[in-house]
């Protein structure tokens, strides 16, 4: 247990790191260069450490710690939990920013600078933990240095399955995303991060259930195993297809593209009580009743 308490340490320090890095950030820069580029890359550089590491105790802490799948998906809520309430609207994962960017909810300079700040978050994140694994903490990082460069593909199905897989994942995460939005953070975080677990539980043998193209870039698409086209089509095209459906069935349309309603029937936005329609119309009456006796108090010729 000596090697997880250790992992679990890493973990305490990577978030309180990326929570000063935060800090310093929304300090010193504007709030567009810290919402678009230092937030972005802080949240992507916490993600990708964190899930390195529990990616790593899921290989080798089975057989080599003596602990089960249990005590990993426990880590991964906890983990996801903490994501969710210290990432400050950050999503360090392309597919949701660019379901931002469909949505209108930014513009296309800051969707670009947003991915930017993932991908250098994300690699960042990759060389920083390959530098902690050196120093050999654990019996953990011995052999996790031992197979690294000798790393085999996340992909244990056919190709269409692990794409159709992965989509799913992002199909759902988006889902619960969209319908949560609007929700307080008490209640969203908690859902969110249960989802994550059960699509990770659901999918993981299959893909690795990463759903996120920049966390899957620096993971595994430097390993053996399938080709650089076979991992595009699995954990970039899997997630942005699923998403894109999520967007669909929520919204019916896709607003950046196009405005009409493709699934839902339109409803007009403004609608007239029927109280109030009742109530000009019996005021109508009267004033057609002294219309009528006006006319019939004039006299006749």
């Amino acid at each position: 247990m000596a090697g997880l308490n250790v992992s679990i340490s890493f973990f305490f320090l990577v978030v309180g790191v990326c929570q000063v890095l935060r800090w310093l950030s929304k300090r010193f820069l504007s709030p567009g260069a810290y919402g678009c580029l230092a937030r972005e890359l802080t949240g992507s550089l916490q993600l990708c450490m964190s899930c390195l590491e529990l990616r790593m105790l899921v290989e080798i802490g089975p057989w080599g710690g003596g602990f089960g799948l249990d005590v990993v998906l426990t880590l991964l809520f906890l983990l996801f939990a903490v994501h969710g309430a210290s990432f400050d609207g950050a999503s360090a994962n392309p597919t949701v920013t660019l379901q931002e960017y469909l949505l209108v909810k930014s513009n296309l300079a800051s969707t670009a600078a947003k991915l930017l700040a993932q991908g250098v978050g994300t690699g960042m994140g990759w060389a920083v933990t390959k530098l902690y694994w050196s120093w050999e903490l654990t019996h953990f990082h011995l052999i996790q240095n031992l197979i690294v460069s000798e790393c085999s593909s996340s992909i244990h199905t056919a190709l269409h399955h692990a794409a159709f897989a992965e989509g799913t994942c992002s199909f759902l995460f988006h889902l619960v995303l969209l319908k949560l939005h609007q929700s307080h953070p008490m209640y969203w975080v908690p859902v969110l991060a249960a989802t994550v677990t059960f699509l990770t539980y659901t999918a993981g043998p299959f893909t690795g259930a990463f759903f996120n193209p920049a966390l899957a870039t620096v993971t595994t698409f430097h390993c053996s195993g399938n080709s650089f086209w076979d991992y595009v089509q699995v954990y970039w095209l899997g997630p942005l297809t699923g998403m894109l459906a999520a967007l669909l069935l929520y919204q019916g349309n896709i607003p950046r593209l196009f405005q009409k309603n493709l699934l839902y029937s339109q409803k007009s936005k403004y609608k007239i009580p029927k109280a109030r329609v009742t109530a000009h119309v019996e005021g109508e009456e009267p004033q057609r009743k002294r219309k009528g006796e006006k006319s019939t108090s004039e006299p006749r010729p």
